[in-house]
């Protein structure tokens, strides 16, 4: 099978890797880390794949130094890593863990004396257990206190963090934690569910603030956006199809960049439209300037209506809306079971660009397949089809760019195989095999074409010496 050519993307775009610090760190309990969501999610029975759990996961915390090796090798850019709340303040409030704070500086230290350039990610879903103890997302005082934590991490490494990331991905923290029940902390309520996903985006503007005064150079949050397509014509689809690009899409998107919310959402979420978690004020608060939007993209969705069954009618209006994914698609699909339509990212970010005249840069956040890969009988991993998603991706994210839309960079989903929440260690997304065993790494195919691309990129857009 040959090699996929390079795409061509502009000067000055920029190439990273990503991770997350549940998914790699380990270290579940030492030097003052104290217990997230996660811990108690998947230290409770039946919850994840197998029982896994991120106890020890890539043992990342004592290996941050082969795995920012492996970074240089490659090439990149930037790196995407999240901070662990319970790390640096292991009750989410109160007393600071100097350890937790020693391990990020360390980290980050490292990353720019290998010329990589660090990129926080603020939260990636690992709540302190504490917080949830005291409600969780439900509660506004959450988002308080992740105005605070987003202060100490900004005074801390905002001399030497450039890009910040508030969020990844609430959508999954709203509604996959507290209606579906698939991610911690695993309720399945519908009040809870629409309070959390305001108060997520409150503790986003809250934070914003936070790291404006800080001096941040570039703050944005990163959401996974879908590109959402009709099963059929028939007026009860194209119902669901409105309720589904609420759900998914315009909860977070409306807000954020057009200061209101969702036209459509009193249809999708009946008497939960609204509520008193919105306070006077919160609009102009979300709403707040970014300096670039994170896009996290996969696959595409599609939905036809479904009945609502028996569910209580309060989980119903926020998980059972009427829709259910259907796979429409003549297509490859990952070992995730999703399938591949590179184009569809082309027309998300079109339609983007299209709806919001207030979108700020777009950087693609995380981007990534998972494949059934193994080290062969020559100590490598063959994995050419991770090689061709990502070609054909990076292809549409190019694509994008010649439509007009202003895509700055791009960041590989993951650097490492690693805990894949509640499909725990089933599935492989990264640029390096990870041994769970022995914690060996093996750099794949897809790792050497990345870095070969990145190398071929800077030789065709960097001007030449004079």
């Amino acid at each position: 099978m040959s090699t996929p050519a390079f795409p061509e993307l502009p000067t000055g775009f920029c190439f990273g890797a990503a991770i997350a610090a549940y998914q790699i760190e380990g270290a579940h309990d030492q030097d003052g880390r104290g217990p997230s969501i996660w811990d108690t999610f998947s230290h409770t029975p039946g919850r994840t794949l197998d029982g896994a759990t991120g106890d020890t996961a890539c043992d990342h915390y004592h290996r941050y130094r082969e795995d920012v090796a492996l970074l240089r090798g490659l090439g990149v850019d930037s790196y995407r890593f999240s901070i662990a709340w319970p790390r640096l303040l292991p009750r989410g409030t109160g007393p600071v863990n100097a350890k937790g704070l020693d391990f990020y500086d360390r980290l980050i230290d490292e990353l720019l004396a290998a010329g990589v350039a660090p990129a926080a990610t603020l939260y990636h879903w690992d709540l302190p257990q504490a917080l949830e103890d005291r409600g969780g997302w439900r509660v506004r005082e959450t988002a308080e206190a992740f105005a605070q934590y987003a202060a100490l991490a900004a005074e801390r490494y905002g001399d030497r963090v450039v890009r910040w990331i508030t969020l990844n991905e609430p959508y999954c923290s709203a509604f996959a934690g507290y209606a579906e029940g698939r991610h911690a902390p695993g309720a399945e309520e519908g009040r809870g569910a629409r309070a959390a996903a305001h108060h997520l985006l409150v503790a986003h503007g809250l934070a914003i603030r936070e790291l404006r005064a800080a001096g941040a150079q570039e703050a944005g949050i990163t959401l996974n956006l879908d590109r959402i397509h009709l099963a059929s014509a028939l007026p009860e689809d194209r119902a669901a199809l409105r309720r589904a690009k609420v759900l998914h899409n315009e909860v977070w998107t409306e807000p954020l960049l057009a200061g209101r919310y969702p036209a459509h959402e009193a249809e999708t979420w009946a008497g939960l439209a609204d509520g008193p978690w919105r306070l006077p004020g919160d609009l102009e608060l979300i709403g707040a300037p970014l300096d670039f939007l994170g896009v996290n993209f996969y696959r595409p969705v599609t939905f036809a209506a479904a009945p609502h069954g028996e569910a209580d009618p309060e989980v119903r209006t926020a998980v059972d809306i009427g829709v259910t994914e259907l796979d429409r698609y003549r297509a490859r699909h990952t070992t995730m079971g999703w399938p591949v339509v590179p184009d569809a990212l082309t027309e998300l970010l079109r339609e983007l660009h299209a709806r919001y005249p207030r979108l700020p840069p777009v950087w693609i956040t995380g981007n990534g397949s998972a494949e059934g890969d193994t080290v062969g009988p020559d100590g490598r991993v063959h994995d050419t089809e991770r090689i061709d998603y990502l070609a054909d991706h990076l292809a549409a994210v190019a694509d994008a760019i010649s439509a007009g839309v202003d895509v700055r960079g791009y960041y590989v989903w993951s650097l490492l195989d690693n805990f894949e929440w509640a499909r725990g260690y089933g599935q492989r997304f990264g640029l390096v095999h990870v041994d769970y065993d022995a914690l060996t790494r093996t750099p794949k195919d897809s790792y050497h074409w990345y870095r070969g691309l990145i190398t071929a990129h800077r030789a065709r857009t960097e001007e030449p010496a004079r």
